[in-house]
């Protein structure tokens, strides 16, 4: 790989699978450091800033799933892949939800675990967001340079999911995207056949843009169909 080595935080309790892992990445040209716990995880993002994370869902202390949470606080842009022994669909659904970038099931194969981790770099690659010009919309003022968003003037905290499916509304006004769409557009592979996690996005997209989420003036529902932007040239 050329130019600067990605780096990936591998978090899993499992020494061997952490040294498997590391020693297979390292090998792919990735610079890898391990973390046993969710504690020590947060702390090496916080210190060390990865371009990824491997996360298993199975942590002591803080549960992987809580760590995605802090993540997605902390560093909303951060990509992160989660890694679990648990298939159950109401698990991926929930990863997912909380705004992981892929699911990787164990076991796996050290093969489809580095392609999947150079497909979330390609798909996110800490880019800074979706290509377009800055809009604003009312209240809201979206910059994809810098994936950042403005909502009456004060700076709020977006996923990158969140991001890309708000400005692919707002940046076309009265396009009415099915979920299929959104998900085709914003989210990528991990999130093939749960068309159903876009309402979740929907969701925490409201809270942080509508002055009453339970009436939305940016984020329009199309019962029956999907969702669309607010137009701001109609009433």
């Amino acid at each position: 790989m050329a130019g600067i080595a990605r780096k990936i935080l591998v978090v899993d309790d499992e020494d061997a699978i952490v040294s498997l892992v590391k020693k297979y990445l390292q090998a792919e040209g990735f610079a890898v450091e391990g973390a046993r716990d969710g504690r020590e995880a947060l702390t090496k993002i916080a210190d060390e800033e990865p371009d990824l994370v491997l996360l298993d869902v199975m942590l002591p202390g803080i549960d992987g799933l809580d760590v995605l949470r802090e993540i997605r606080i902390s560093h909303p842009s951060l990509p992160v892949i989660m890694l679990t022994a648990r298939a159950e669909e109401a698990d991926k659904l929930l990863g997912l939800g909380l705004g992981a970038d892929d699911y990787v099931t164990k076991p796996f194969s050290l093969r489809e675990l580095s392609a999947r981790i150079k497909a979330v770099l390609r798909r996110c690659g800490r880019e800074s967001g979706p290509k377009g010009k800055p809009i604003r919309v009312g209240d809201v003022f979206l910059d994809p340079e810098a994936m950042a968003v403005q909502v009456r003037g004060e700076k709020v905290e977006f996923t990158r999911a969140e991001f890309k499916i708000l400005y692919a509304l707002l940046s076309h006004p009265g396009r009415v995207f099915s979920r299929e769409e959104l998900l085709e557009e914003t989210l990528g592979e991990a999130y093939r056949g749960y068309a159903r996690t876009i309402d979740t996005h929907i969701w925490s997209i409201r809270r942080k843009v509508e002055k009453d989420p339970a009436n939305p003036e940016h984020v329009l529902t199309v019962y029956g169909v999907g969702y669309k932007g607010r137009d701001p040239s109609k009433p």
